[in-house]
Parts: C-alpha cells; sequence; structure tokens
C-alpha cells in the first residue's frame, strides 16, 4: 500500500480506444518523500502512465494508489486535485488566465479556499519558482522557461503531497535548468519525474525506473543503472556524460 504521499503501481496496464496497448503489467512503488524518476524512449508509455496517475485517462480499478487515492474510482478521483499535482509537457495545457496570479491562484481557489488565501498561496507559489512580483504579467507573453515555472508554480500553490513533473526541464537555458534542479531538491513530498534529462535525474533522483514499450524494463539505484552502457544501448538511451568510462 502506499504511504500518505506515496504512489503504488500494481500491475498497470492501458489501452487507447484504437486498440493500441501503451502500458503492459506496470508494477513498482514511490514511498512517501522519496524523488524517482522515470526514463525510456519516446512512446514508452510515461506520459499515458502520468495521465492515469492523474486520473485524467480512467483505466481498471485497483491497479494504482496516489497518496491513498485509487484514481480510477470516480469517488476518489475527485479526491486527487488536494494531494496530487502534474506539470505537464507542454506549459500552455496549463496557462490560460488573463494574469499570472490568475492562474496560479485558480487551483487553489477551486479547493474552496478565500481569494486572499488564495493569493497569498500564488503569490509564495511565484515566489518558490522564481518569479516574485510577477503576478501581473500575461501568461501568454512569457518565454518557454518562465511558462514552464509559472506552471510549476500553479501546482505548487496547490500544496500537493506528490508531484508528477513531465520533462520539466525542457525549454529551459542552463541558468533556469540549475534553478529548477534547485527548486525539485528543496520541495517537500513525493516525486514521480519523467525525463530524458539523465544529468537533471542524477541531480535529483536516487532511483530510476526505464520504461520502454510499455513494460518496466529495469528499475533501481540511479547511478548504477544510468551507468550501465549496455542496458541504456538496449532501451535507446545514452549513459550521461559524467557516469562514462574515461
Amino acid at each position: 500500500m502506499a504511504h500518505d504521499g506515496g504512489i503504488c503501481i500494481t500491475d498497470l496496464t492501458h489501452t487507447y480506444t484504437d486498440g493500441r496497448r501503451a502500458l503492459s503489467g506496470v508494477s513498482f512503488s514511490v514511498t512517501d518523500g522519496e524523488r524517482v524518476a522515470l526514463v525510456g524512449p519516446n512512446g514508452a508509455g510515461k506520459t499515458t502512465l502520468f495521465l492515469r496517475l492523474c486520473g485524467i485517462l480512467t483505466g481498471q480499478r485497483g491497479q494504482a494508489l496516489v497518496s491513498g487515492h485509487d484514481p480510477a474510482d470516480p469517488a476518489e478521483r475527485k479526491q486527487l486535485p488536494r494531494t496530487v499535482g502534474i506539470v505537464f509537457q507542454n506549459p500552455d495545457d496549463q496557462l490560460f488566465s488573463a494574469s499570472l496570479l490568475e492562474d496560479v491562484a485558480f487551483g487553489p481557489l477551486n479547493l474552496g479556499l478565500s481569494r486572499e488565501e488564495a493569493r497569498a498561496r500564488a503569490e509564495f507559489a511565484l515566489q518558490q519558482v522564481g518569479m516574485p512580483g510577477t503576478g501581473n504579467r500575461v501568461p501568454h507573453a512569457l518565454s518557454g522557461g518562465e511558462k514552464r515555472r509559472a506552471a510549476l508554480a500553479g501546482v505548487l500553490a496547490m500544496e500537493p503531497a506528490v508531484l508528477l513533473l513531465d520533462e520539466p526541464s525542457m525549454y529551459l537555458d542552463p541558468r533556469g535548468r540549475r534553478e529548477l534542479i534547485g527548486l525539485i531538491n528543496a520541495l517537500p513530498g513525493t516525486m514521480l519525474i519523467a525525463s530524458h534529462d539523465l544529468e537533471l535525474v542524477l541531480d535529483t533522483c536516487s532511483r530510476v525506473v526505464i520504461l520502454d514499450g510499455g513494460q518496466v524494463v529495469a528499475a533501481g539505484d540511479a547511478v548504477t543503472l544510468l551507468a550501465d552502457p549496455e542496458i541504456m544501448d538496449r532501451h535507446g538511451l545514452e549513459v550521461p556524460y559524467r557516469l562514462r568510462k574515461r
């Protein structure tokens, strides 16, 4: 069973309506407060898994528990926004209001917080992602990196116990990426991070799950797995530069 802020996945399978099987018998867990990376080639099923965990894609009950809630159970799915936050690969999917503050405060308002509480949470979340005093800015006018941080702020304002980050370093310049790594390491809670940026994985996660063809093909210590040239090559990945044998 998952801890309060943990993730427990048991034999999870997902087939799309066109008959394509995206996930097949996926099983692994993330304990409360742990950071685990989900890596694999394009089309491995990482995003599908995230969409199942946050209840956007429905499926069979009993295959996943996130913070003790089954995302496939309609009644329990309603509780997920209070405990699970997802930052999508494309931040434009999450930014839609006239101002940044409205955008970031949207989630807390939906949780039933007062305008004052929601505003305070939004301002604090923007501060957390290195964007203090930007509440009046228009979301669509932000740079790619700023949009990514703004989308993360919108999730942090909900104060979730579990964070799902899908390619969090995409669109970021080197400074923004370093700041993101610092932020991930400073944040409390459980994280599952899907990323092709294996250097970021090494800086933020102690454990890695490799997904390929919708199945878990390897799982274990991040440094040990990512330094294994045979495993990495077999699944379309490259050993991170710092782990290559000179």
